[in-house]
């Protein structure tokens, strides 16, 4: 997810901030709102928390986190400052280093891109104490979202009406390179183990830890996807705007799939259940008897193999974690369950094992084609893998 700072100044635009939140939050990003003191005399905080479900900074010695300092855990956070509406007052305090509040502070501590959205009367924006404050922050690498010729609240009429409120979101989203290229997609997503019970205390499961499928959900809910993740037991938070469904057995995520797939344009299955599962389990706790105790196995069903053979028209992406033999097994896999890809990887090495952050994976078509992630984080190991589904 992409986090965007967003500081409110006190021009009579404020009104349109929440505006603006509004729309970057249905696209899928995070939203932290700094309001200036004369921007919470226009519009009040709690419209803006609403609006960002993230609380709104107002007051640069508040100590309610006394743990962090604040102004520079935003600063951090931010992949993208925007300043919207930015008045001269504020231009004049950034372009001479003044830091006296907790925008100005946030945004002289922050690395991140800064975007201005500038609204004032005309006279004052085309003021050449103003336009040469504009010109020192361009030089300093900020970014400006032209305002537009217009009816002003003075009464006036010419330059200075705030930028359109959907051009400044897609602004906003077009420089941090969020795509929709999947708008209008239903994409099913499967991630994490899964546990076959032994008896009300012990099962079978493995090392999984769902994360290289959460990073998929999420990429593809950011990119516009209407997403469906079926998850086993992990600990991870569910990602804005994805719709979850809890499992804990391979046969619940087989069923699942099933019922789910006809719905979907796409599966993409990063889960990892179990080949097998106890012949029957038992009611109540085994106890310890002798030296030990034979387990009676039986496989699972498969559930790539139960729905790719009907998959139409549908894009169908397995996974093959693998500790030997990785072509030899992923092309068996892809050919035998009938699908479009095959990602693999080996979880022997390092940095493309179970829990860790990043993935190595070689993806092989239905195509015939191979190609190589290389170290990636999983997030941007997901995008990759999305894009490579969406050609």
């Amino acid at each position: 997810m992409k986090h965007v700072v967003m500081g409110v100044t006190g021009s009579i635009a404020a009104y349109k901030a929440c505006d603006i939140v509004s729309g970057l939050r249905k696209k899928g990003v995070d939203v932290h709102v700094i309001l200036t003191k004369a921007g919470a005399e226009i519009i009040t905080p709690l419209a803006l928390e609403t609006m960002s479900s993230n609380p709104v900074i107002t007051d640069m010695f508040n100590r309610e986190n006394p743990w962090e300092v604040e102004h520079i855990s935003l600063a951090k956070l931010a992949d993208l400052f925007l300043i919207a509406p930015a008045t001269a007052n504020f231009m004049g305090k950034m372009a001479s280093g003044i830091a006296d509040d907790m925008l100005t502070t946030t945004v002289m501590a922050t690395k991140a891109p800064v975007l201005i959205a500038p609204a004032m009367n005309s006279n004052m924006y085309l003021n050449p104490v103003v336009q040469a404050n504009m010109d020192a922050l361009k030089k300093r690498g900020c970014e400006f979202i032209d305002p537009a010729v217009g009816h002003l609240a003075c009464g006036d009429e010419g330059v200075g009406k705030l930028a359109d409120v959907q051009d400044i979101i897609d602004a906003v989203l077009n420089r941090l390179n969020v795509r929709r290229d999947m708008e209008g997609m239903k994409v099913l997503v499967t991630a994490g183990p899964t546990r076959e019970a032994i008896d009300p205390v012990r099962y079978i499961t493995n090392h999984s830890s769902g994360k290289m499928g959460y990073a998929i959900a999420e990429a593809a809910a950011e990119r516009g996807a209407e997403v469906t993740l079926i998850s086993g037991p992990v600990s991870l938070k569910t990602p804005e705007g994805v719709k979850r469904i809890d499992i804990v057995s391979s046969g619940e995520l087989c069923d699942t799939v099933v019922e789910q797939f006809e719905h979907c344009d796409a599966l993409i299955m990063a889960a990892a259940p179990a080949d097998f599962t106890p012949v029957t389990t038992a009611s109540e706790k085994i106890k310890k008897q002798g030296t030990g105790m034979t387990l009676e196995l039986t496989s699972t069903r498969d559930i790539l193999k139960t729905v790719a053979p009907n998959k139409g028209s549908r894009k169908v992406m397995g996974f093959a974690a693998e500790t030997q033999n990785l072509q030899q097994n992923a092309l068996k896999k892809l050919s035998s369950k009938n699908l479009d890809f095959i990602a693999a990887n080996d979880v022997t090495a390092e940095g493309a094992g179970f829990g860790v952050d990043t993935n190595i994976i070689t993806l092989y078509g239905a195509d015939g084609s191979e190609e190589h992630s290389g170290k990636l984080s999983k997030r941007d190991a997901a995008d990759w893998l999305l894009d490579r589904l969406m050609k």
